[in-house]
C-alpha cells in the first residue's frame, strides 16, 4: 500500500497488558496512538520550576536575614485581606480549575487524531496511517474512475467524506462507480474500524 506516511510501533509481547496475549489465529484489538503532549508538559513544569525556585530562593533570603520580597509580601496581605467572594478571588479560581480540567483532559485522552491505528495482524507490531495520507489515496483513487473532474475527500475516525464533481456522464452512474471503487480502497487502508463511506457527486458550477 501507498500514498503516505504510516507509523509503526513495537510492542514486546512481555510489555502486553495481563489477558491480552495476542491471538496467532486471529488479528489482535488495535488500540488508538496517545499523544506524548510534549509541550503541554514543558510548560507545566517551567511554570512549576519557575514558582518553586522563586520561592525557594525568598525563603532562603529571609532565613538569611534579609526581608521578603516585595510580591511575596503582598500576596500575603492580599490574600489575608480579600474574602472569596472578591471578584479577583473568583477569576483566580475560574482560571485555575479551567487549568486543571485542561490537564485532566490531556491525562485522559489519547490525542494524535491525526493518526488512524490499523488492524494488528501480527503480534507485538502497531501501525497507523495519516488521515491526510489516507485522504489523499482516497481521492486519487477517485479521480481514476471515468467522468469524474474533481475530489475533495474528509478522513475520519468514524466516516469518511467524499464529494466529487462529474462533468460527464449520469451522476448516479458516477456515484456507483465511486463508491465501490472507494469501498474497496478503504478496505485495503487495514484501518482497524472500517469508517462509513459518504459520496456525494455534482456537476461542477458554471462560469
Amino acid at each position: 500500500m501507498s500514498g503516505g506516511p504510516v507509523s509503526l510501533e513495537k510492542t514486546p509481547p512481555e510489555n502486553l497488558p495481563e489477558g491480552s496475549a495476542p491471538d496467532p489465529a486471529g488479528p489482535v484489538h488495535a488500540r488508538r496512538f496517545w499523544s506524548g503532549r510534549r509541550l503541554p508538559a514543558v510548560l507545566v513544569a517551567a511554570v512549576v520550576l519557575g514558582l518553586v525556585g522563586v520561592f525557594v530562593y525568598d525563603v532562603a533570603a529571609v532565613r538569611a536575614g534579609r526581608p521578603a520580597m516585595h510580591w511575596r509580601r503582598g500576596l500575603a496581605h492580599e490574600l489575608a485581606t480579600r474574602s472569596l467572594g472578591d471578584p479577583w478571588v473568583i477569576t483566580g479560581a475560574v482560571v485555575a480549575v479551567l487549568a486543571g480540567v485542561w490537564l485532566i483532559a490531556l491525562a485522559l485522552t489519547p490525542g494524535l487524531r491525526g493518526v488512524l491505528p490499523m488492524r494488528r495482524d501480527e503480534p507485538g507490531v502497531r501501525a497507523g496511517l495519516d488521515r491526510r495520507a489516507a485522504a489523499l489515496v482516497l481521492r486519487d483513487r477517485a479521480m481514476e474512475v471515468p467522468g469524474v473532474q474533481s475530489v475533495r475527500a474528509d478522513v475520519g475516525r468514524r466516516r469518511i467524506r467524499v464529494r466529487a464533481q462529474s462533468h460527464f456522464r449520469d451522476l448516479d452512474d458516477v456515484r456507483r462507480d465511486v463508491g465501490a471503487a472507494l469501498a474497496e480502497s478503504v478496505r485495503e487502508l487495514g484501518l482497524a474500524r472500517q469508517p462509513r463511506l459518504s459520496v456525494h457527486v455534482s456537476r461542477p458550477a458554471k462560469k
